[in-house]
């Protein structure tokens, strides 16, 4: 009589492989939900108020043809539109090296009747000065300086200054710091409240660092104080 005692030996052998290795991959497959359930992410936010390091001004100025002015005349009288503003932005303490000095530019303009028929002409020398500083301090006072030729029959253009924060690397390592802290600092929270420990740090990511006008929800160049401001989104690992 002819044995089938070792095929059912070598059956039983391959099942016993199978539910071994099936287990073991059922079981790698919960340790691993496990592992991505036992997680909590948290953000954590850094602000810093800051003061402007970097401001820069335009002041413009212009003259008009009339009276039969003639264009060496209309020419004199724009460089003393221009020497005027340079005396008052050196007095208030720039340098030559912070004044770009633009060059004068000539705009003609020509009136005619109903029969394009030429009644009159004028000509108009507009300039302007740029100033570029690390000194913010002194630009409020120069601005209402310079103001004052108006009142001396200067036609004066006293652009808005913008104000800028150029430091931002100078602050990054300790608000960062900081920012993670707080992420920790509020996981820890949730994992108190959850009866768990929180473990290492799974995943990091660094939000963009924002810069606002102080009390502004859009902008960054209008106001001398700033707010400086960033998110961090960490994943925390969980312990029982």
């Amino acid at each position: 009589m002819k044995s089938y005692l070792p095929g059912f030996i070598i059956i039983g052998i391959s099942l016993a492989i199978g539910l071994i290795g099936g287990g073991y991959f059922i079981g790698q497959t919960m340790y691993n939900a496990k592992v991505a359930i036992n997680v909590a992410e948290s953000k954590g936010l850094a602000e810093r108020r800051v003061k402007a390091d970097r401001a820069e001004w335009q002041v413009g100025y212009s003259v008009a043809s009339g009276n039969g002015d003639n264009m060496q005349e209309l020419y004199n009288r724009a460089r003393k539109n221009q020497e005027a503003i340079i005396d008052i932005l050196k007095k208030a303490g720039f340098s030559d090296e912070e004044m770009h000095i633009g060059v004068i530019n000539n705009r003609y303009q020509e009136f005619r009747d109903e029969n394009q028929n030429l009644v009159d002409e004028k000509y108009i020398l507009t300039g302007s000065i740029n100033i570029e500083t690390d000194k913010v301090d002194l630009v409020a006072d120069a601005r209402s300086t310079v103001n004052e030729l108006i009142a001396q029959g200067y036609h004066i253009v006293n652009n808005d200054p913008a104000y800028r924060f150029t430091s931002l690397n100078d602050i990054k390592p300790d608000m960062l710091s900081e920012a993670s802290k707080n992420a920790r600092i509020a996981a820890n929270q949730f994992a108190k409240d959850a009866g768990v420990k929180v473990g290492r740090i799974k995943e990091a990511r660094q939000g963009a660092f924002i810069i606002r006008d102080v009390g502004a929800d859009y902008g960054d160049t209008r106001k001398l104080h700033k707010d400086v401001r960033v998110v961090t989104t960490i994943t925390f690992y969980l312990a029982d």
